[in-house]
């Protein structure tokens, strides 16, 4: 084992509370919802604002072991286990990229030859439909399926004609969350124009003319990370040591390539740690290992669980509908769908 975690035998939670800062100038874009704008709320330390949501932190932890260009997960990553899915022969979604993981019904309503992955795990979960539900087994079904989904949760409660998994009651909390918030927040104001250099006076209604625009970004006194990894939940999951080890290290990784490069949210939030040393406030002292350690012991963990990882791959041939209302939601921000 390369990375010492002696230190959190005892530990029930991982706590990090890092502080951040914009890579240049001193304003930031912070998340938008629909109907409300950015979300500011009064605190003891005076008006704060939220600057990332969990829902959208947990998919971009999810997005750190993705490779875009190759449409698979990364090198340090590979042979994770997770559900990838097809269509007409080219690739369409995975169980990492979408926001309700194994729930999406491009994944359940995906087949595999005759069967879908809904009836898989119907008969992986059969002892489940009655009774208490047996966690252990629910843990070990999704390890072998996709491990983030015992990380990032998922709740099971897609339904194929009338039918749910054990009636939805199939359900994992985060044991990693994270959020951002900025304490001291004020506006700060600017605008433009869109510019028709053709047409001035064109008719804006129809996209042409001179359009000018308020914009409304932030400043703060203080922007945090703060990060939450439920040691005990992971441990109650009943796994063996090598796959308890895995989850582990896998969410330490994803904390720290989140920090080592994918905090650029948006156009105008590019964020940094102000720190070089990431250290828990609990347990008191921890220390994050660096990213080319836990890459090594992620790659030694997953090598250690190759039989128990599986990567399945489902077909989804059915027609992509386009549903009610579709068109309204074209200014809803990447990432802020989620079900946790």
């Amino acid at each position: 084992m390369s990375i010492q975690l002696d230190s959190l035998q005892n530990a029930h939670r991982i706590l990090f509370n890092i502080p951040l800062s914009p890579v240049q100038g001193e304003r930031f874009q912070p998340t938008g919802f629909p109907s409300l704008g950015a979300a500011t709320y009064q605190t003891r330390k005076g008006e704060s604002l939220l600057v990332e949501s969990a829902q959208s932190m947990a998919n971009r932890l999810e997005g750190v072991i993705w490779d875009a260009a190759s449409q698979k997960p990364i090198g340090a990553a590979e042979g994770i286990s997770y559900i990838r899915v097809e269509r007409k022969g080219e690739f369409l979604t995975s169980s990492i990229l979408e926001s309700h993981r194994i729930n999406s019904p491009y994944l359940l309503a995906g087949k595999i030859d005759n069967k879908t992955l809904f009836d898989e795990f119907k008969d992986a979960l059969g002892g489940l439909a009655e009774g208490p539900i047996n966690r252990r087994l629910l843990a070990q079904t999704l390890f072998e399926y996709d491990a983030n989904a015992l990380i990032h949760g998922v709740f099971l409660a897609a339904k194929q004609g009338k039918e749910t998994l054990a009636g939805g009651r199939l359900r994992i909390a985060r044991a990693l969350s994270a959020f951002i918030e900025a304490d001291g927040s004020k506006v700060a104001a600017s605008g433009g124009v869109k510019n028709d250099h053709v047409n001035p006076q064109g008719d804006t209604g129809a996209g042409f003319g001179n359009v000018p625009f308020s914009r409304d970004e932030y400043t703060a006194q203080t922007i945090t990370l703060y990060v939450n990894l439920d040691l005990d939940q992971i441990r109650g999951y009943g796994l063996d040591e090598k796959a308890t080890h895995l989850l582990l290290v896998l969410a330490l990784y994803k904390v720290r390539a989140l920090l080592s490069g994918a905090l650029r949210l948006r156009t105008s939030c590019d964020l940094e740690p102000q720190v070089s040393e990431i250290t828990a406030v609990r347990p008191e002292g921890f220390s994050l290992p660096s990213l080319k350690d836990l890459k090594t012991e992620l790659k030694a963990s997953i090598a250690a669980n190759k039989t128990a990882l599986k990567q399945t791959t489902v077909k989804y041939e059915d027609e992509l509908t386009k549903g009610k209302g579709e068109d309204e939601d074209a200014e809803l921000q990447v990432g802020n769908s989620d079900e946790q």
